[in-house]
């Protein structure tokens, strides 16, 4: 049960991080370089969100069971 809820809480956190990377894209048509983009996106803590969602996802899809009755994502 506790691998579903880091799934979840991973896939949660994945789908914040690349909705606020996605909003910061109007920043170009504020005459934004795809480098200073880059740039703000590493000083955003909630684009971070996108990196540890997918390592929490990650985590939990390669780390095996401990239990025999355990489900396998």
């Amino acid at each position: 049960m506790s691998r579903i809820f880091f799934f979840l809480l991973g896939f949660g956190l994945t789908v914040v991080g690349f909705t606020y990377i996605i909003l910061y894209m109007n920043l170009f048509s504020l005459g934004y370089t795809m480098e200073e983009y880059l740039l703000f996106l590493v000083k955003q803590p909630e684009c971070l969100f996108s990196v540890i969602g997918l390592f929490i996802i990650t985590l939990t899809i390669f780390k095996k069971g401990g239990k025999q009755y355990d489900i396998h994502l």
